[in-house]
């Protein structure tokens, strides 16, 4: 379960105490016992026999840091990442992949059986590579005045420390190359003072930057810029507010989904790990077991990541999203693909769906990938869909877990349970539950 701390912290006089590590949580902290309550230390795995320098303590619960390791988990991995443990990116390099999946999956399956009131099992981990797996990152730039000097990097955790970086090994090695010379690009700018930050994405036909600049670039800075585009070929786009994208050269973005090609705006969302997505949008429709006669409702589709590829295999498909541009991308990338039988609708989704006029038909499938919020505002409204089969797409396992009751009230079985490992080394916890009806 996620544990959120107050600001209004109360610090120890640093005191030190040695404790034996049981269990990691979802964050990479380890778990031990201390005085009646749980004691949350980054740095420590289960098994470990560690010291820990006492930094907070609640009621409940206190924290620390592993000051000392006396005994050594055979789980405890080198951080391939020389940032880790500074950087606020990933939390759990420390750790071997299989102990990372194996904590949250145990986590997740927690949750879940909590609310169920009975041992939910997971069926099965969703994981591709553990490096080399982000297609998306967002570089915070800071420039420092006394040293007249552009820093490039992560922010610290829980701070607004930047860390300057060269490298980051968990972003796909496209983007990875590009960070050293982007930096020394960036920092030759004579708006270097007067930068935001840089978005870098690896589309499949190439990767692409957006650079967020404060105030207007000189003739000489585009010049720079371009020519940086032209030589690493990355595609160049400016955004000089929140609203503006310029594209100045390169081919628009497209990825691939389920053997659809798929073009999106750089800013628009799509999932950063391209593997475990690929594995997530099959196993979903195969868990819908989708019919040429079938009618499926997908919400908080966003561009259609599920709805496209099922138009290929059910009768009809409707997509509902809050966000218009990805509504509009949406129905561009059904036309574009030849779907006609895909609709896409901008609505909100608090309303009730079933009152809808595209609704009147019914569907006996229903997809949801809501954001952490969860979806408490449409699960009664799903429930009187009454459809056959439910696939819920989670990044937030408590509100998962919490939106499930309305179903299991309303006879739906939770019929498997699988762990998305979509973002390795960091406490991101991503799943995937098929309901059926009984």
């Amino acid at each position: 379960m996620a544990q959120f701390y107050s600001a209004k912290r109360r610090v120890t006089t640093r005191q030190r105490i040695t404790v034996t590590v049981d269990d990691l949580d979802p964050f990479g902290q380890g778990v031990a016992r201390h005085q009646g309550k749980a004691l949350f230390i980054s740095g420590a795995l289960p098994g470990e026999e560690v010291e820990v320098t006492l930094l907070e303590e609640k009621r409940q619960y206190a924290r620390g840091k592993a000051s000392k390791l006396i005994t050594r988990s055979p789980q405890r991995v080198t951080p391939r990442c020389p940032y880790f443990s500074r950087c606020g990116g990933c939390q759990q390099q420390h750790a071997s992949v299989a102990l990372q999946q194996e904590s949250k999956a145990r986590a997740l399956s927690r949750q879940l059986s909590r609310e169920a009131v009975r041992d939910i099992a997971i069926d099965e981990i969703i994981s591709g590579s553990e490096y080399g797996y982000r297609r998306r990152a967002r570089l915070s730039l800071n420039y420092l005045p006394k040293e007249k000097r552009l820093q490039m990097g992560f922010r610290q955790a829980a701070s607004a420390e930047l860390v300057e970086i060269t490298e980051c090994p968990v972003l796909m090695p496209e983007l990875n190359a590009l960070i050293a010379p982007l930096s020394q690009c960036l920092r030759s700018l004579q708006a270097a003072r007067r930068l935001g930050h840089i978005e870098l994405v690896q589309a499949d036909n190439g990767p692409l930057m957006i650079l967020r600049h404060l105030e207007p670039l000189s003739a000489a800075d585009r010049q720079k810029l371009e020519q940086f585009s032209h030589t690493e070929q990355v595609s160049l786009f400016l955004a000089p507010d929140s609203e503006t994208l310029e594209q100045v050269n390169g081919e628009p973005p497209v990825y691939h989904s389920q053997g659809l090609r798929l073009s999106f705006s750089p800013r628009d969302f799509i999932q950063v790990n391209d593997a475990v997505n690929q594995q997530m949008v099959s196993r979903a429709l195969a868990w819908l077991d989708l019919q040429p006669q079938d009618r499926l409702l997908d919400l908080f589709c966003g561009m259609g990541n599920f709805t496209l590829p099922a138009g290929e295999q059910a009768e009809n498909v409707v997509g509902v999203e809050g966000v218009a541009a990805l509504v509009r991308q949406g129905a561009y990338n059904a036309s574009l693909n030849n779907l006609n039988n895909v609709t896409f609708f901008h609505e909100n989704l608090d309303d009730d769906v079933t009152r809808q006029p595209w609704a009147a038909q019914g569907f006996n499938k229903v997809l949801l990938d809501p954001a952490r919020a969860g979806a408490a505002g449409v699960m009664q409204h799903i429930a009187r869909l009454a459809p056959q089969r439910v696939v819920y797409v989670s990044c937030n396992p408590a509100t998962l877990a919490r939106d499930s009751q309305t179903l299991l009230a309303a006879g739906y079985h939770l019929e498997r349970v699988a762990m998305l490992d979509m973002f390795p080394h960091t406490g991101h916890l991503e799943s995937m539950v098929l309901f059926s009806k009984t």
